[in-house]
């Protein structure tokens, strides 16, 4: 049996208040004065209207003993409400995880064998570090979950603390390890619902699309409703099926109920509405995100991202700093810094990119692999060559995705290896994704080696998918699209057929005098002296010249004559 604690039933009812809660208004005016004492005819009032009351009340007791009903369900706790998302596989607001990992660090002093227990306790650990960006809790986590194996092996029945060490690596960038414990709890467990997020997270940071497409549909058929949903939105997302993207997200955000269940759908909104570059409803939905649960604090960089993009420059550097405060990631030091450099602001700038430096730092003391952020940075503000041996390890390691084949195609190009940057540039696009900072890369190398067409064509589609996805980028893809200039009309010309070849020249008919000298050759008599050259060639015959008209002339509309 799975002895769990029980909260207590009044942890979710706020205090009475006291009568020094400065929040409890005072007695004023007329409310201060005590009432006068009631006259004899209102006593009697009174009494007669108490005894009817009585009477309805012992009677609806009655009903009530009679019926078997109680008080009704209680109104579920923090912890419980927790345990419900868990359950269900949707995000647990903040407080609520708070609380829940509050609750489970008390049972497991006095319970340090319970094996369940302890991996709700390390996964939420992993959950609360990735929500909250404080990575020191995945030390916490892995021994956690180590406690839980421990107590009861895996293969006993604890695979859940096999998909919580699978989340953890998965959080560290560390796929490979992820697909590896995912794919045991499978193997044992294949019905198992709760492992096929992770190994959906492991395989889309390999890069294997096919395996990520299978779990995605695996995890809808046992697990239907609005986790299903969103993980479709996003399989969508990345194949760059727009439209069936925002539906199927659409229908997440209409049918989630819970707050941080809503938040994040309304985030994921969000980011579509950016990516096809709509900043104002992109706007709109991460505002949203933020009214409903004030915890979503990836919405505050998202909707900086879109102020940018609408040239409410304040309101962004606002954004921006209040998502590093509350949600220091690297990656937002790094967009905050861009933009700083975008203003002139170098001295700003440089504070950032020192910042993130400092957090890619410490997040490889807690075991997290931020190679391929720094080497995006290094890439274009730092040292090219050291970006190409991080992203090179990347590779080796089979992180494959449009991400990494992206950033390693950049480096290379930066680096001076243009050519050996196109084919990862390429890959990158190839997938599917609808991403502009991919379309303007690809443009920019091909550009570099010369092919002016798909060039063009690529340039030309990031700015259309995105006009502001980069403050520092996007003006450089419109400067380069511009210097490119309009295609030549009618197309490449290698694209055009060469010209049928030309008749061979028909020998002219002799004249009659040099038949005549051909004819005497052998006499020593002297010949005569030729006619002078008629001042035109003599005309030819109607058939022969409408040959050579056909032959030699293209048809109306044909190939030019020259390649």
């Amino acid at each position: 049996m799975d002895v769990m604690p029980q909260q207590d039933p009044e942890s979710g009812r706020p205090p009475e208040p006291s009568p020094q809660d400065p929040y409890v208004m005072p007695a004023e005016g007329a409310t201060a004065v005590p009432p006068p004492p009631p006259t004899l005819r209102t006593t009697l009032r009174r009494a007669a209207f108490g005894a009817v009351a009585a009477g309805v009340l012992l009677a609806g007791a009655l009903v009530a003993v009679d019926d078997g009903e109680g008080d009704g369900p209680k109104e579920p706790g923090p912890v419980e409400r927790a345990e419900a998302a868990t359950t269900a596989g949707s995000p647990a607001s903040l407080s609520d995880l708070t609380a829940l990992i509050g609750d489970r660090q008390k049972w497991v002093e006095s319970h340090p064998r319970d094996a369940p227990s302890l991996a709700t306790l390390g996964t939420a650990y992993v959950e609360w570090a990735r929500r909250s960006a404080d990575t020191a809790y995945y030390a916490r986590a892995e021994e956690t979950l180590k406690r839980s194996l421990e107590a009861r092996a895996g293969e006993r029945g604890n695979g859940e603390a096999w998909v919580g060490l699978a989340a953890l690596a998965n959080a560290r960038h560390d796929f490979l390890a992820a697909k590896r414990w995912g794919e045991t709890v499978k193997r044992q467990q294949p019905k198992a619902w709760s492992v096929y997020p992770v190994l959906i997270d492991a395989y889309t940071g390999l890069g294997d699309q096919k395996a990520a497409t299978a779990a995605t549909e695996k995890f809808g058929e046992l697990r239907k409703g609005v986790p299903a949903l969103a993980r479709t939105a996003e399989l969508y997302r990345g194949q760059g099926w727009r439209e069936d993207a925002l539906a199927t997200a659409r229908e997440a955000a209409d049918r989630a109920t819970q707050p941080a269940e809503k938040a994040e759908a309304l985030h994921r909104l969000g980011e579509l509405a950016w990516e096809r570059g709509e900043p104002e409803e992109a706007v709109a939905q991460f505002d949203a995100a933020l009214r409903t649960d004030a915890g979503q604090h990836a919405s505050l960089a998202g909707r900086a991202r879109a102020l940018v993009a609408l040239e409410r420059t304040d309101e962004a550097l606002a954004a921006y700093q209040s998502a590093l405060e509350k949600l220091p990631r690297p990656e937002y030091a790094l967009e905050l810094g861009e933009l700083y450099e975008s203003l002139g602001l170098d001295g700003d700038a440089r504070t950032q990119y020192t910042a993130l430096r400092e957090m890619v730092a410490g997040a490889k003391r807690a075991g997290v692999d931020e190679s391929l952020l720094l080497a995006r940075f290094e890439a274009d503000h730092g040292d090219p060559d050291e970006a190409v041996e991080l992203l090179r390890g990347q590779w080796r390691e089979q992180h494959r995705s449009a991400a990494v084949a992206d950033a390693l195609g950049w480096a290379l190009h930066r680096a001076g290896k243009s050519q050996e940057g196109l084919e990862y540039a390429e890959r990158a696009v190839g997938t599917g994704v609808r991403n502009a900072s991919y379309a303007y890369h690809l443009g920019v190398i091909q550009r570099e080696l010369e092919d002016y067409g798909p060039a063009r064509r690529n340039l030309e589609q990031a700015v259309r998918t995105n006009p502001a996805f980069s403050p520092l980028a996007a003006p450089l893809a419109r400067q380069a699209l511009e210097a490119l200039g309009e295609p030549p009309p009618g197309g490449p010309g290698d694209m055009q057929p060469p010209p049928p070849p030309a008749p061979e020249p028909k020998p002219e008919p002799k004249r009659e005098a040099e038949r005549e000298t051909e004819s005497g050759a052998g006499r020593k008599t002297k010949p005569e002296a030729p006619a002078a050259p008629s001042k035109s060639p003599a005309p030819a015959p109607a058939a022969s010249k409408e040959a050579e008209a056909g032959s030699a002339a293209p048809a109306e509309g044909g190939a030019s004559k020259s390649p």
